[in-house]
């Protein structure tokens, strides 16, 4: 089986599962979608989504965390890992959307990219889920779940989201990165599945008798 004729097994598993998505980062609009990402980085949604829901209804606007300040920032985020290092960002972050964009999110990679505490990831999940434009946001989860399902042998996400890009068709990427995301968490989990139980595993790799070795992103 190579890997087109896997991917159409996947989706189908997948959009069985999980024919709606829905966007796990509570946000009440581009911006707070953006702040919401760059907190989510190695911290689970849940924990953002505790945290700003005491946040948002107040302070949802560039201007808002410029006015606050880092150190104020700090002590609002700071149940959240890495607290002081994503103030800084999300300070910095603000003052660059007024300054630069007139306090609104930008609707382009190269854009969001140049932004404070933003990668590729974070402008990926913005570009998809902000404004609808098809992206694949590859974060180490999905680059591991794409190497036990035989989709790449990439070493990092960058060669994994190029492989995985390839294989499914453009109108699925958006969808296909949450579903797999959700799929990781419930079936294919980093420490359960091993490439040997979950539908996905048995579907492509029927034959599998030993568990597979992952490469880190």
């Amino acid at each position: 089986m190579n890997e087109k004729e896997k991917a159409k097994k996947i989706l189908k598993i997948l959009n069985k599962i999980y024919p709606t998505t829905l966007i796990p980062l509570d946000h009440t609009n581009n911006f707070t979608l953006l702040m919401s990402v760059l907190l989510s980085a190695q911290c689970t949604d849940l924990n953002v989504n505790n945290v700003t829901k005491n946040i948002y209804p107040k302070y949802n606007r560039p201007e808002h965390f410029v006015k606050l300040g880092r150190k104020k920032i700090e002590r609002l985020i700071k149940s959240i890992g890495l607290f002081r290092v994503k103030a800084k960002s999300i300070y910095l972050m603000s003052k660059l959307l007024l300054e630069k964009h007139r306090g609104r999110v930008p609707k382009s990679f190269e854009e969001l990219e140049k932004l404070p505490g933003v990668g590729h990831k974070t402008a990926s999940v913005v570009m998809s889920q902000g404004f609808g434009v098809p992206a694949f946001a590859v974060d180490t989860h999905i680059h591991r779940l794409a190497q036990r399902w035989g989709l790449t042998n990439g070493k990092n996400v960058i060669q994994t989201e190029k492989d995985l890009k390839k294989i499914f068709p453009k109108e699925t990427w958006s969808k296909l990165h949450l579903q797999i995301i959700y799929y990781g968490r419930e079936f294919c989990k980093a420490r359960e599945c091993y490439g040997l139980t979950c539908k996905i595993c048995t579907t492509c790799y029927p034959k599998r008798k030993n568990p597979i070795k992952i490469k880190k992103a």
